[in-house]
């Protein structure tokens, strides 16, 4: 396992001071703000940690009646989080169903809400099964790594130290673009679509909560590229839009493993009002719809 990987599961193994209140550290992200995958997947830790037992389908990821242990989850962002400071997350317990579980859960900083979660919990059962194709995509052993690619684009950045905190930022992820990204054809409009894989630099232990976290996580890194791409707009990182998620939605369909290779599949359907829908599909390597993504964001032209 990497170090990056490492101080990422601390990140999100957070601490429990009452029943149903936690408290994670933080960090910066590249831009001064909390990455809001991080307060996503934080959130969710907090939520799956009050959840009966029975709500775990299987101990065995890879087993046919394996799974995740969230079915879905459903977010606001609020506020800019502090990375200088640590984060409480309150849970409340909305419903213990027979066969679902619900939860809420709050993150606070400085006494105010940065983030809301409501997030939903099933106990194994078998149902009709049919799923959207596999889009058509290279291999990811045929693509460059971020260490390849991003020092291409250094002379995109007007901060020359961008390049190191994207590549600090993302080293506990493997991902890979299949095109291009959005700062590699600044001025360029081309269709709103955008493919990456993805897995964690390292494995992961057979925890079904830890493979839906990580993948949130990694969820709010790249869906609104799409949006950037149609308007040929290279993104946070070269400045010529500002930004931030406003929400975040994912359905975990089928089991999967974020130590193990995602196809993330992105689109855009709508820009307007200064807001940007990214919408997407997460496949296993092996055809498999795990996973379905929708976040709005704010996307601005600088004035």
């Amino acid at each position: 396992m990497s170090t990056a990987l490492d101080s990422l599961l601390d990140l999100l193994d957070l601490e429990r001071i009452e029943q149903d209140i936690f408290r994670g550290a933080s960090r910066s992200a590249v831009v001064p703000r909390v990455f809001g995958g991080q307060v996503a997947a934080q959130a969710l830790v907090a939520a799956g940690r009050t959840v009966p037992a029975d709500r775990s389908p299987s101990s065995r990821m890879n087993s046919s009646r394996g799974g995740p242990l969230a079915h879905s989850l459903h977010s606001y962002f609020l506020r800019m989080g502090d990375p200088g400071a640590p984060i409480v997350y309150t849970v409340d317990r909305i419903r213990d169903g027979r066969s679902f579980t619900t939860r809420r859960v709050v993150a606070v900083q400085h006494g105010q809400p940065i983030f809301h979660l409501s997030a939903s919990f099933q106990t194994y059962e078998e149902g009709l099964e049919h799923q959207a194709p596999m889009p058509a995509a290279p291999g990811p052993g045929t693509l460059p790594t971020a260490a390849e690619m991003l020092p291409r684009h250094a002379h995109r950045f007007s901060d020359p130290g961008m390049v190191d905190r994207l590549l600090e930022a993302r080293a506990a992820v493997d991902l890979r673009y299949v095109d291009a990204p959005p700062f590699g054809t600044v001025g360029e409009p081309r269709e709103p679509r955008s493919q990456v894989w993805f897995r964690t630099n390292g494995k992961l232990a057979d925890d079904p909560l830890l493979h839906v976290c990580m993948a949130t996580y990694v969820s709010d890194m790249t869906l609104l590229d799409s949006v950037l791409l149609a308007h040929g707009r290279g993104g946070w990182a070269v400045g010529d839009v500002v930004g931030a998620s406003l929400d975040h939605a994912m359905w975990f369909h089928r089991p999967f493993r974020a130590d193990e290779w995602l196809l993330y599949d992105q689109e855009s359907p709508s820009a307007s009002g200064g807001r940007g829908l990214g919408q997407a599909r997460i496949y296993t390597q092996d055809g498999r719809l795990a996973i379905t993504v929708i976040q709005e964001g704010v996307v601005r032209v600088p004035r």
